[in-house]
């Protein structure tokens, strides 16, 4: 009896399904998510990436397929000179490292069944999109507010029909930050109709650095979550009040204690198939970037919730490293690309959904080639002032995923002018590169490292080999290395000999973050020379 017993409770915890941390290990900075008839909706930052908003989708809180971008053409959809603030006109190229898409919020609005997302832009103001599919089209971006500083923002649709919307500030943009704001917006959340009014002030309250605000109403409260105390070594604040503009009460619902996970970040708020309450945020991991957490939410009868577990009875929650999967709702895949996607498949008429330009493209940049099964990549002179490849727009990147990954392709090269390169890259404020260069007579294998290449670092070759043919297999692996934090990500460069084995190409590199995210790998295709006929690589 007492094994056939031992036998069955084994048999129900092998099968009983379960989650870890994190559920998406990829860079989804300031991610938020709403659920809308059995349906999850994500979105997250993009900052400068184009498309821009990738929108997420799930039925069960797990697994998560990108479906859209609200922003195909990114931030050039509504600021094409960003790169150099408002009313200026950009230098031609240059590329918006860590400005554009600040913390968007999605919200859907049941009067009017349209899905919204509102963002802050530093450098231009309050921005919202809508639709009423959100794997599809959504509308030219609505400035809502003009300004500078305005970032992480969030509305709340109230019962009465009003409208709200919370917002933190940029200290870089305003001069101050560590503050909440709120606005009134009309009734079809286009304008500001009221002024400024702070609701939250974070110093004062010992809570520095607040921001990434999501607004919420439950039993007659409004409540506000949002991190205070920085990225890496943050915590998370509910505040709750019975108006809108305040006075709001607040405490400090998750923070990492002795958790392996740190500083967890701004999120969503969300429930399962049961009824049962999520928080979904993100924890920084340096190169990896800004991956996706889930922990259980539980609210007590006087009106406050407890994020993860309160391990040591301080009336605190700490990240859960694992647990019970949430229920799910009925499965419906919309054939959209796993978040964790990282295979190229340049196959058909369009680049697929996990693939972001490190700026606005331009169509001269590339063509598909359905015929072809591959991507061709256009060498284009760099504009002026450019000093790397950190300056260098036609990059065509994706995120990282963790905690190790290898992205393969073979490059099919066809030089016209001396300089014309092209080939795979980790990016970040440092990078490396495995390419093929033309010096106008014969093609080099080369790896080039640029060490603090945001502050104009200059390119060195580590190693070159001559090559005799213009097609090559390549290959990129990440991994982590050891148990260090930050986390030490090293990247491998490879390359296939006559013989069909892979080498390595010089010295493993460490990877390093971007500007607010990850590091990224992918391709790019440059020239020295701007003359018709000019070189490309063919991606397969």
């Amino acid at each position: 009896m007492h094994t056939t017993l031992s036998l069955i409770l084994a048999l129900t915890l092998a099968s009983a399904p379960g989650f870890k941390n994190p559920i998406i290990n990829s860079d989804y900075s300031d991610p938020d998510a709403i659920c809308v008839n059995g349906e999850y909706w994500m979105t997250a930052s993009s900052f400068g990436c184009a498309p821009g908003l990738q929108i997420l989708h799930s039925t069960d809180l797990l697994n998560w397929e990108i479906v859209g971008a609200a922003l195909p053409e990114g931030v050039s959809t509504y600021a094409r000179d960003l790169a150099d603030g408002p009313g200026a006109k950009a230098s031609p190229g240059l590329v918006p490292h860590g400005d554009g898409v600040f913390a968007p919020s999605i919200r859907y609005r049941e009067s009017t069944k349209e899905f919204f997302i509102f963002w802050g832009d530093p450098d231009r103001g309050i921005y919202q999109v809508h639709t009423q599919t959100p794997q599809g089209k959504w509308s030219e971006p609505v400035l809502v507010k003009e300004g500078k500083g305005y970032i992480d923002t969030c509305p709340l649709f109230d019962e009465d029909g009003r409208v709200y919307l919370v917002h933190g500030w940029a200290g870089s943009r305003a001069g101050f930050n560590s503050v909440l704001s709120l606005v009134e917006l009309n009734s079809d959340a286009t304008e500001c109709i009221s002024a400024e009014s702070m609701i939250f002030d974070g110093r004062a309250t010992r809570n520095p650095t607040v921001e990434g605000p999501k607004f919420y109403k439950k039993d007659g409260y409004y409540y506000i979550f949002a991190p205070a105390g920085g990225v890496q070594d943050g915590w998370q604040l509910v505040l709750r009040s019975k108006s809108p503009y305040g006075p709001y009460e607040w405490r400090r619902v998750l923070e990492a204690g002795g958790n392996a996970t740190h500083g967890p970040h701004q999120g969503a708020w969300v429930q399962d198939a049961k009824g049962d309450d999520w928080f979904m945020h993100f924890e920084d991991r340096y190169a990896w970037g800004r991956v996706v957490h889930l922990q259980p939410l539980k609210w007590d009868k006087e009106g406050w919730c407890i994020i993860g577990v309160d391990n040591d009875s301080d009336g605190i929650g700490e990240p859960v490293l694992e647990g019970k999967a949430p229920a799910a709702f009925p499965a419906r895949p919309l054939g959209g690309v796993g978040a964790e996607e990282t295979s190229t498949s340049f196959e058909g008429t369009s680049i697929p959904l996990n693939w972001q330009w490190a700026s606005a493209p331009e169509y001269s940049w590339y063509m598909t080639s359905p015929a072809e099964k591959a991507l061709r990549l256009n060498c284009r002179k760099q504009a002026d002032g450019f000093r790397n490849l950190w300056d260098c727009p036609q990059m065509l990147l994706e995120k990282l995923v963790g905690p190790s990954m290898e992205l393969n392709a073979s490059l099919e090269f066809q030089p016209s002018y001396k300089g014309d390169r092209a080939g795979m890259i980790v990016m970040g404020a440092q990078y490396c590169t495995i390419e093929l260069y033309y010096d106008g007579t014969d093609v080099y294998l080369q790896r080039r490292i640029c060490l603090f290449a945001e502050r104009g670092g200059k390119e060195t070759i580590a190693e070159s080999v001559k090559l005799d043919s213009k097609i090559v297999n390549l290959k990129i692996r990440v991994h982590e290395e050891g148990k260090n934090w930050p986390p030490v990500v090293m990247a491998e460069f490879l390359y296939e000999d006559a013989e069909g084995q892979f080498k390595t190409l010089g010295e493993p590199f460490k990877a390093a973050a971007g500007k607010w995210i990850g590091a990224k790998a992918g391709f790019f295709a440059t020239a020295e020379i701007h003359r018709n006929e000019g070189g490309c690589v063919y991606i397969r």
